[in-house]
């Protein structure tokens, strides 16, 4: 194991093997990076490196000044992925699940794939006070961590209780506090579909008394590509539990993981799906390569260049009630994303989009296909007219804006 450290910053990590790819663990609440040890040591993948850290007032770095937020620890695992320099998987778990769910999102093109350990959601907990009161109450209070632990846990002996108790015991009350704020609360994001596109393992212990199964559910529905697995015999640390079997779980995520992976088209269809989220002309203009093409059921006739398409998706974004990514695949460049959307008071859509993404991850070329064909009219005469004075209104239907 090596140890280096982000430029400017307190943030260290370790490194340990080699590789063409690095799987990042991210510890939970009041933990540290050693906690991943056991798993590590069982890990029987080739051609990886495994990469662990300490979050901001954890572990070894229980001196460090707030804010203890969200944000910083994406912010701080971010920075650690950019400067790791190569494809990566993240692996968090319980409070760290939300952080690298967070992290992917904003690096499509460097995450192979995540796994989510006992994952809190990332729309928070929101637990009643008087549920919720107690953890805030854990710092400075070992018995009540060690408790807490017991009670979570089938599979932790005395002396994980123990090491753990050590652990937690070391960090401040008001940290503590803030970590509670952070997975109770949760983050915006949570509410709608994950942005991460790639596939994702959520795994959780069998006896979790915290992170249920129709939790477990919750989560996986979030993401276009997740499976859940279960840990017989373990709790909510079931990493610690049993780290041979999580181990060979994630042997066997990181065996259909190629070493590389289609980075252009993950890109690409991951800042498409942004783009729809915030709906705006900018974020659309960021997804797409300077002579992009749109090409559309909606239109009679293509659409080219950045400033254009930006205009006409920001459009067609603002008409949809609702819109989920049901499905997806890729070949080569292109990415085939199918999905389901309501419009003008509840009339449903679907259909299939295809993307053409450069070595970049920019997208050069769209395809979408609407259904039914009603639906597809009137769509194309809403764009019409709240496109005038922008856009040709020769590129739209202009007839009734609906037919029988």
């Amino acid at each position: 194991m090596r140890t280096e450290r982000v430029a400017d910053t307190d943030v260290r990590f370790r490194r340990g093997g080699a590789g063409s790819r690095a799987v990042v663990f991210v510890h939970g609440f009041l933990d540290d990076q050693y906690v991943w040890d056991g798993v590590v040591g069982e890990l029987g993948g080739e051609d990886i490196e495994t990469v662990q850290l300490d979050l901001a007032g954890l572990g070894e770095r229980t001196d460090a000044e707030g804010p203890f937020t969200l944000d910083r620890f994406v912010s701080e695992v971010g920075a650690v992925v950019d400067a790791l320099g190569k494809p990566v998987v993240l692996v968090g778990q319980s409070m760290a699940a939300p952080i690298v769910e967070l992290v992917a999102a904003t690096r499509p093109e460097r995450t192979l794939g995540l796994v989510l350990m006992t994952p809190e959601p990332l729309a928070g907990t929101h637990l009643p006070a008087e549920t919720v009161e107690p953890f805030r109450r854990l710092g400075g209070d070992p018995r009540a961590q060690r408790e807490v632990r017991r009670r979570l846990s089938s599979g932790l002996g005395e002396a994980d209780l123990d090491r753990l108790t050590v652990i937690g015991a070391r960090v401040r009350p008001e940290v503590v506090r803030a970590l509670v704020d952070c997975w109770d609360t949760g983050h915006r994001d949570g509410e709608r579909a994950s942005r991460y596109t790639g596939p994702v393992l959520v795994i959780r212990g069998g006896d979790d008394g915290f992170v249920t199964a129709e939790d477990a559910e919750r989560v996986r529905r979030r993401f276009v590509a997740a499976d859940v697995a279960v840990v017989d015999g373990a709790g909510h640390w079931a990493h610690i539990e049993r780290p041979t079997a999580v181990a060979a779980l994630l042997d066997a995520f990181l065996a259909g993981t190629p070493a590389a992976g289609p980075a252009a088209p993950r890109a690409g269809r991951q800042r498409w799906r942004t783009a729809f989220t915030d709906k705006s002309a900018d974020a659309f203009a960021q997804a797409f390569a300077e002579e992009v093409v749109l090409e559309a059921t909606v239109l009679t006739r293509p659409v080219e260049g950045r400033e254009q398409v930006k205009q006409v998706l920001a459009a067609a974004s603002g008409i949809y009630e609702s819109l989920e990514f049901t499905h997806d695949g890729s070949d080569g460049p292109r990415t085939y994303l199918e999905w389901k959307a309501t419009a003008f008071s509840g009339m449903p859509v679907q259909g299939v989009t295809v993307l053409t993404a450069d070595d970049d991850g920019r997208i050069v070329r769209a395809a979408i296909h609407h259904r039914p064909l009603g639906a597809a009219l009137r769509f194309s005469h809403e764009l019409r007219a709240r496109l005038q004075g922008r856009i040709d209104p020769a590129c739209f239907y202009d007839g009734d804006p609906r037919p029988a």
